[in-house]
C-alpha cells in the first residue's frame, strides 16, 4: 500500500512526477491542492518537464486558444524540426514515429483532413448500429464467466468487450484476432514502468508490422469495415499514406478500446463504493446514460491530453509558460474544481449540467466517446443485472493503480461474484 500523501510534500519549487507511484495512488490530494495553490505548476513526464495546469477555465482555454498547438515544430515555426524534444526525437524507431504521428498530435489543416476521413465511423449513428452487437459481446462474455468464484475482471470482462468489438470495427479476421489482441496488448500494458523500452525497442515494430500487414491483405480482399473505408476515402483528392493509416489503426484502438476498457474497471469499483447509488440505479435504470457520465468525469480514466505546445509567452496566474514549452492540461483536476463543479468530490448519477472534460474539448475531442459510453454502459448494466452480489475481493486499498501519466487505471482487478 502506498502511503497517503501529506501537506508538506506540497512544494510548488519542485516538479510534481506524474509517474510515480505516490501521485498515482493520491493524485486526488494532488489536485486539490494544486487547484488552490498551483493553478500553475511544473510537472515531469519521465525525463521531461512539462506545464501543469489544473483549473476547469485554464484546460478548457488550453485546449481551444490558438496559442496552444499539438505541433512542437509548429509552436516553434521551425519548419522540419523534430514533433519531439531532443534525445526522444532521435531513440524513437520509425515505427513508432508512425504511430505517435497520428493526428491526435497533429494542428489544423492536416488533422481535420484525417479526422474528417475517419470521423464517420463514430457516427450516432453508426455507433448505435453497433449496439445490439455489444450487448451479445457482453453477454456471452458473462455466460463464460458462470460457476467462476472469482476472476480479474480487466482481463476477462472489461478488456475482451471493447477489443472484439474494435476488432470487428476495423475489419480483423478470426485468423488475425489473436495477433491483433497481442497488438492491442501491447499498447494497453506496455507503454508504463520497466516495460516502457523493450515497448518501444521491439514490441511496437513488431505490432506495426502486424497492422501494415492487415492494411496489405485489405487493399486486396476489401470488406465492409473502418479500414476498407480509410483505405477508399479521399479528401480533395489526397488519401492517407501507409505509415498514416497505420497511425490511424493504432489511435482507433486507443480511441475505441482504452478508455472503455478502464471506464468499466473504474466503474464498478466507483459504484461499488457509492452502494446508494448503485441502488438508486437498480430502482431508475434510465439513469445509466448519466451514471456513465458521472463516472467519467468522477474517476474517469483520462487525466491529461498530450502534450500542448506555446505559440508564444503566455502569462497564466502570474505565471509565464514560454514559447514552445511543453504544457499538460490536468483533465483529472478540472473535472474535480470547485468553480465549475457543485460539492464536486460527491458521486452523483444524476448530476445535471455535467460539463466534465473527460474526453477533452475543441478539435481534439475524443472520436470515440459515444462508442465508449454506450460499451461502458452496456458491460457495467449487465454486469450487475446478471451477478447483482458482484464484489471487489480485495480491499480497495490493496488495488494497485498504474503509475501512467495522464491515466487514472488499474493494473488489476480481482471480483468475486458471490
Amino acid at each position: 500500500m502506498v502511503a497517503v500523501a501529506t501537506r508538506s510534500e506540497f512544494d510548488a519549487s519542485r516538479p510534481v512526477d506524474l509517474g510515480s507511484k505516490e501521485f498515482a495512488h493520491n493524485k486526488y490530494e494532488w489536485y486539490r491542492w494544486m487547484l488552490e495553490d498551483a493553478p500553475v505548476c511544473m510537472g515531469k513526464v519521465s525525463v521531461m518537464k512539462v506545464n501543469l495546469v489544473s483549473r476547469y477555465e485554464d484546460c478548457r482555454m488550453v485546449l481551444t486558444d490558438e496559442r496552444f498547438v499539438r505541433g512542437r515544430a509548429l509552436a516553434l515555426g521551425k519548419k522540419g524540426a523534430s514533433q519531439f524534444p531532443f534525445p526522444i526525437s532521435i531513440l524513437m524507431p520509425r515505427a513508432v514515429k508512425a504511430i505517435a504521428m497520428s493526428m491526435i498530435q497533429e494542428d489544423d489543416p492536416e488533422h481535420r483532413r484525417k479526422r474528417n476521413l475517419v470521423n464517420r465511423a463514430f457516427t450516432p449513428r453508426a455507433v448505435a448500429e453497433l449496439e445490439p452487437r455489444v450487448e451479445e459481446v457482453s453477454h456471452e462474455l458473462l455466460d463464460s464467466l458462470e460457476g467462476q468464484e472469482s476472476f480479474d475482471l480487466l482481463e476477462h470482462y472489461a478488456r475482451p468487450v471493447p477489443t472484439r468489438v474494435i476488432a470487428e470495427m476495423v475489419g480483423v479476421s478470426s485468423e488475425d484476432a489473436e495477433a491483433f489482441h497481442k497488438s492491442v496488448s501491447i499498447l494497453s500494458k506496455g507503454m508504463t514502468g520497466y516495460s516502457l523500452v523493450k515497448t518501444l525497442l521491439w514490441d511496437i515494430r513488431s505490432a506495426s508490422k502486424f497492422v501494415r500487414g492487415l492494411v496489405a491483405r485489405k487493399r486486396q480482399q476489401p470488406g465492409d469495415d473502418i479500414l476498407t473505408g480509410l483505405i477508399e476515402a479521399e479528401e480533395d483528392g489526397d488519401r492517407l499514406s501507409e505509415d498514416e493509416l497505420v497511425g490511424m489503426v493504432f489511435l482507433l484502438i486507443m480511441a475505441g478500446f482504452e478508455t472503455t476498457l478502464h471506464s468499466i474497471s473504474n466503474g464498478l469499483r466507483v459504484l461499488l463504493e457509492h452502494p446508494e447509488q448503485l441502488e438508486r440505479l437498480r430502482a431508475e435504470p434510465e439513469l445509466w446514460e448519466c451514471a456513465v457520465e458521472e463516472i467519467i468525469r468522477h474517476r474517469g480514466p483520462i487525466h491529461g491530453t498530450k502534450m500542448q505546445y506555446a505559440t508564444e509567452d503566455v502569462m497564466l496566474h502570474g505565471y509565464t509558460i514560454k514559447k514552445g514549452t511543453p504544457i499538460m492540461p490536468l483533465l483529472g483536476a478540472a473535472n474535480h474544481d470547485p468553480r465549475e463543479f457543485e460539492m464536486p468530490d460527491e458521486f452523483d448519477i444524476s448530476r445535471s449540467p455535467n460539463r466534465h472534460l473527460g474526453f477533452g474539448i475543441g478539435n481534439h475531442f475524443c472520436l470515440g466517446k459515444q462508442l465508449a459510453v454506450m460499451e461502458t454502459r452496456i458491460a457495467l448494466k449487465n454486469l450487475f443485472d446478471r451477478y447483482p452480489d458482484v464484489r471487489i475481493a480485495v480491499e480497495a486499498s490493496k488495488l494497485e493503480v498504474a503509475a501512467m501519466p495522464g491515466w487514472h487505471r488499474h493494473v488489476g482487478m480481482p471480483v468475486t461474484l458471490r
